[in-house]
C-alpha cells in the first residue's frame, strides 16, 4: 500500500463524508524533507468528528489519527478540516 492509500485508510477512522488528498511531493523535489523520504500533501476532509473543535484541535486529531505516518512518511501536510455544515456554506 502506498503512502496516499495508507493516509486514506487511517483517516477512515474519522468517518469522513468527504476526503480529498493531493500529493504535492513532486513540487518539492530537492527539498530537505523530500530528500529524507517525507512527502508533501494537501488534505481536505469533512467529518462530524470536527464538530465543536477549534482549528488547532482538528489538526491535532488528524495528526494523532495518522500516527506514525506523520513521523515517518509525511514531511508536510496542509489540512482543511471542516464539519458537514461548514462544507455546505
Amino acid at each position: 500500500m502506498n503512502i496516499p492509500e495508507q493516509i486514506h485508510a487511517k483517516l477512515a477512522a474519522l468517518q469522513p463524508i468527504e476526503l480529498a488528498l493531493r500529493d504535492d511531493s513532486a513540487k518539492h523535489a530537492g527539498h530537505a524533507g523530500a530528500a529524507s523520504g517525507g512527502g508533501h500533501y494537501q488534505l481536505y476532509i469533512v467529518s462530524e468528528c470536527f464538530a465543536g473543535l477549534t482549528l488547532v484541535a482538528r489538526h491535532r486529531l488528524v495528526y494523532e489519527t495518522l500516527g506514525e505516518l506523520m513521523r515517518r512518511d509525511i514531511h508536510a501536510l496542509a489540512i482543511d478540516a471542516r464539519t458537514p455544515g461548514e462544507a455546505q456554506r
